[in-house]
């Protein structure tokens, strides 16, 4: 029996500030011609896939990539090959874009394509570029539960959009509270919201997930029936169960020094790096960051972060 072709391609997210990415049209004569692409191409032998991708956009677009972070590895069985993909993003470049192997480009969302087909190893790409790149982690059992509220409506007016309820400490009822007055202000802003561990208040409240504690992982058969799973991450074992779950993203911490893990030594971000290497879904870095932090994150690999105190000092933009 012949042994299945395997490819390894490195593809990029090229971004605009406005949070819009380039799309490329496959032309006529190649695989899937007319279908919608993320621009780049094959690994040739002796090439990292970094290395590949900067050859690749420019030999393709005309331009020199200026940041290119590695963001998550897909798998994907086509016809004529097993295909690896490995995405990275790229924010910023010199040169215009000028391209030559495709019929057409196109900026797209996430939230509103506009051009079909997508080949079809790209749909989970798509669902995590909708995630949004900073997430908030409720305090309620330190601040009280109508302080967070006002917390909260704060740091949606400043762009926040992607909430998750962890409070193990308030009394089921509160937590309840919490949960449904919390979803119905971040519905009105346009905002994600999970609920940490449990599933049952989720699903009741209508939240938009769950997110599960690593603790979780290892008991559960199946992937919770929500749009959204998450899990908090400690080590790669733990990252690895959460993308063998299936989970939409994760949690990985923490990155520095941070009060509610005193004495615990940080990752860091080479500590990072090393644990999210080739992972399928992306991940949030947390513990001890900032709004300040997202650019160092995202060159680290990391699709954004989230955090507990910062989200809601003040404005969240």
């Amino acid at each position: 029996m012949t042994a299945r072709k395997r490819v390894e391609v490195a593809a990029a997210v090229i971004s605009r500030a406005d949070g819009s990415f380039l799309l490329g049209q496959r032309a006529p004569g190649t695989f899937y011609p007319g279908y919608w692409e993320f621009p780049g191409g094959k690994v040739e032998p002796g090439e990292d896939a970094r290395a590949a991708l900067v050859r690749e956009l420019d030999e393709e677009l005309g331009i020199r990539a200026a940041a290119c972070w590695p963001w998550l590895v897909r798998e994907f069985d086509y016809e004529h090959a097993h295909v690896r993909l490995n995405f990275f993003e790229v924010p910023e470049w010199t040169g215009e874009i000028n391209d030559h192997v495709h019929s057409a480009l196109s900026w797209q969302r996430a939230d509103a394509l506009t051009v079909d087909p997508m080949l079809p190893a790209n749909a989970p790409v798509l669902k995590a570029l909708r995630l949004p790149r900073r997430m908030g982690v409720t305090q309620a059992s330190s601040v009280g539960v109508a302080a967070q509220l006002a917390q909260l409506e704060g740091a949606l007016a400043g762009g926040l959009r992607l909430v998750q309820v962890r409070e193990p400490q308030l009394a089921t009822a509160e937590r309840e509270t919490l949960v449904r007055e919390a979803l119905a202000r971040c519905r009105a802003a346009g905002a994600l919201l999970v609920v940490n561990g449990d599933e049952a208040l989720a699903r009741r409240c209508g939240a938009d997930g769950v997110h599960l504690p690593a603790r979780a992982l290892e008991g559960l058969g199946a992937r919770p029936d929500f749009e959204w799973v998450g899990a908090s991450c400690h080590t790669r074992a733990e990252l690895l169960a959460a993308a063998a779950l299936g989970a939409d993203y994760a949690l990985l911490g923490h990155i520095a020094a941070t009060p509610s893990h005193p004495g615990a030594a940080p990752l860091g971000w080479t500590g990072f790096e090393a644990l999210t290497t080739g992972l399928p879904m992306p991940v949030l870095a947390i513990g001890g960051l900032g709004r300040a932090d997202l650019a160092t994150a995202r060159a680290a690999g990391a699709h954004g972060i989230a955090s507990i105190r910062d989200a809601w000092e003040g404005d969240a933009r």
